[in-house]
């Protein structure tokens, strides 16, 4: 059991790996991307009407193509490489044959972005950058070329050649990204005087990228207009990423110059309100809307894959700031949700699927006035914080206490460090979590899903298992004295090693969920406040702990194995309850919905079919489990006699 569990651990942390790393061809795509996005920007500076016009600029020109080429074979093998090889060939023969700027301007635009859908890079920041930060920035490394209002006319840019990039340049402006802003102050361009500035951290380059990139661009007001206006604009830009990787000159082809430069400066100098979108749901309402034209289409599986995206990608990430705020309607919402993937799964009638479509409507709308600033609160955070951390914290400490009673109970207080040690790990490895998914990448709904999922149901097996053993413990005073005498000699080093990795399993998966809990309340603002509710529930489970720990001394040893086993098993079932309804939102479970069901989180009970058959399955486990412990004992106990 000890190697079985050790052998999980390992995968699970493989796996998470994984599931959240970032991949290591990552920066070699990075640099052809940029090269793409240059060649897309500069290339008419080099070549007008099928000549040549600038030597130096052409050469370079020709020099991208051929690069751009080489790199990409040299990428891992994907489906989409032959096909990205041969558009490289395509664009090297443009530059060849000195074809038109706007020509080789959209096939360097289209290959960068073929680019990145084969192989994936993080387009945008997790957070709204900070522009103020930005500024000062720009003013500390950039201002002496690039100039103070970014000209170009810095005090150190005569002696530059080729000369610094003038940011006023609006023509050269509408022609780059954000993204590839970035990517320029995070690796420099060789041959010339602008050095790379990846050795500031990653929100500081992004805010670099932001202020550089609003410099030409002026009309804010009237871009705020627009944006407050125009729903189809806010459904336009429902995250970062989709700020960050349009030019205002793609803009421009789907709202005309003059409004594209508008909204693009109020955008870049107001990040956080396309931020603020994603809390708007709108992720969410575009998937089912997109969910509804497949299934009346006929296209039940791609119907469904949107349903299920709306939920992780539309509706998971505002989900702990809706718990926090009306935990009532997050339920129905979940629930509702659940129900519309059901009856797409099942075929049900398209006037069946709209009906439920238009229910969610409504719930969202709700849900966005319960989401929106005014409905923020010092005691909504502060109550969201304290709730969430003392809902998961209880979990893992009644596990944990019972393993540490349990061995002072045996006498075996020199394996206490190994459960020590466990709960420990898990910390440290929930903070390494927080790392990652705030400042690396971001962890997705369906990984947060899955790590729960498959966490909750390996505890619980294992919990099952151990509960049933200490009842069975529980029966006899024989089997009390061998408790007292022999289990000590029972704890091998790989006994305690199996507790630690317990204690580790338990804790992380209530970590990991109260992390992501508390990252999304950090984005609301009154930090102070959340980490006083945080702080107000680690006391009362500290004394909760203090408590648990002072009775369980006083209790008779079978008792306590007794209390202890009940203990053990009801929060199996409950561990089995969240784990199969964890794989049910990430899609990997179907869900048969049961209206007369209620939801009781706490409880681990969801409305679902296949959620009430495992933990009746569990409990009968228990139940047949402590019969034939009661049957040993007392046939033991004739035995004796």
């Amino acid at each position: 059991m000890t190697r079985l569990l050790s052998r999980t651990l390992l995968g699970l942390l493989v796996l998470s790996i994984l599931v959240i790393g970032r991949p290591a061809f990552a920066s070699d795509a990075g640099t052809i991307w940029r090269l793409l996005d240059y060649m897309a920007v500069d290339y008419g500076a080099a070549v007008e009407q099928g000549r040549v016009v600038n030597e130096f600029e052409y050469a370079e020109m020709v020099e991208f193509a051929s690069t751009a080429r080489s790199g990409i074979a040299a990428l891992p093998p994907t489906a989409a490489r032959g096909e990205l090889l041969a558009d490289a060939a395509q664009l090297q023969k443009m530059v060849a044959e000195k074809a038109a700027a706007e020509v080789v301007a959209a096939e360097a635009r289209q290959l960068a972005s073929d680019l990145l859908a084969a192989y994936p890079m993080t387009l945008a920041p997790s957070t709204a950058p900070d522009l103020a930060r930005g500024a000062a920035l720009y003013a500390e490394n950039c201002a002496s070329c690039h100039g103070a209002t970014g000209d170009g006319r810095g005090p150190a840019a005569a002696n530059l050649d080729p000369p610094p990039i003038a940011f006023t340049d609006i023509e050269r402006a509408r022609q780059r990204s954000l993204f590839g802003l970035y990517q320029v102050i995070d690796q420099g361009i060789e041959g010339t005087s602008m050095p790379s500035f990846a050795h500031l951290p990653t929100a500081d380059r992004w805010a670099l990228a932001f202020h550089s990139g609003s410099l030409a661009f002026d009309r804010a007001e009237e871009g705020e207009r627009l944006w407050k206006s125009d729903p189809a604009l806010r459904e336009r830009f429902p995250d970062l990423a989709a700020l960050t990787g349009i030019t205002p000159a793609a803009l421009a082809g789907e709202i005309g110059q003059d409004k594209a430069d508008a909204l693009t400066v109020y955008l870049r100098t107001n990040p956080s309100v396309v931020t603020d979108t994603a809390g708007s749901l709108v992720v969410a309402r575009q998937k089912l809307a997109d969910a509804s034209r497949a299934y009346a289409a006929g296209d039940r599986d791609r119907a469904e894959s949107l349903a299920l995206s709306a939920y992780l990608d539309g509706f998971e990430p505002v989900e702990p700031i809706l718990a926090a705020r009306d935990a009532g309607l997050m339920s129905r919402i979940e629930r509702a949700m659940g129900e519309l993937r059901a009856a797409i799964s099942r075929g049900e009638p398209a006037g069946v699927v709209d009906e439920r479509l238009t229910a969610l409507d409504t719930l969202f709308d709700e849900a966005e006035t319960a989401l929106s600033p005014e409905a923020a609160s010092d005691w909504s955070t502060f109550l969201g914080a304290f709730t969430i951390l003392l809902r998961e914290g209880l979990e893992a400490l009644l596990i944990v206490i019972a393993m540490i009673a349990f061995l002072r109970k045996a006498e075996r207080t020199e394996v206490l460090p190994y459960v020590h040690g466990g709960w420990v790990a898990a910390l440290v490895a929930g903070g390494l979590t927080w790392v990652i998914a705030t400042y690396l990448i971001g962890v997705s709904g369906a990984s947060r899903e899955l790590t729960e999922g498959f966490g909750s149901l390996l505890a619980a097996v294992v919990l099952l298992s151990v509960g049933i053993w200490m009842h069975g413990k529980s029966q006899a005073d024989q089997w009390q004295r061998y408790i007292r005498e022999k289990l000590g000699k029972a704890l091998s080093r790989g006994s305690a090693w199996f507790l630690f990795g317990l204690a580790f399993i338990v804790v992380y998966r209530e970590v990991f969920e109260t992390i992501l809990f508390y990252a999304a309340l950090s984005t609301q603002g009154n930090g102070g406040v959340m980490l006083a509710g945080g702080a107000t529930a680690i006391g009362v489970l500290a004394v909760t702990a203090w408590i648990m720990l002072r009775y369980s001394r006083r209790l008779p040893i079978g008792k306590f194995f007794a209390y202890s086993s009940v203990l053990i098993a009801v929060l199996a079932v409950v561990l089995v309850g969240k784990g199969v309804a964890a794989l049910q939102e990430a899609g990997l479970l179907e869900i048969q919905p049961l209206s007369a069901v209620p939801r009781i989180e706490i409880l681990g009970i969801f409305p679902s079919v296949q959620v009430i058959a495992a933990q009746a399955i569990a409990i009968a486990a228990v139940v047949i489990g402590f019969w034939y412990n009661v049957r040993i004992a007392a046939a033991y106990s004739a035995n004796v006699k």
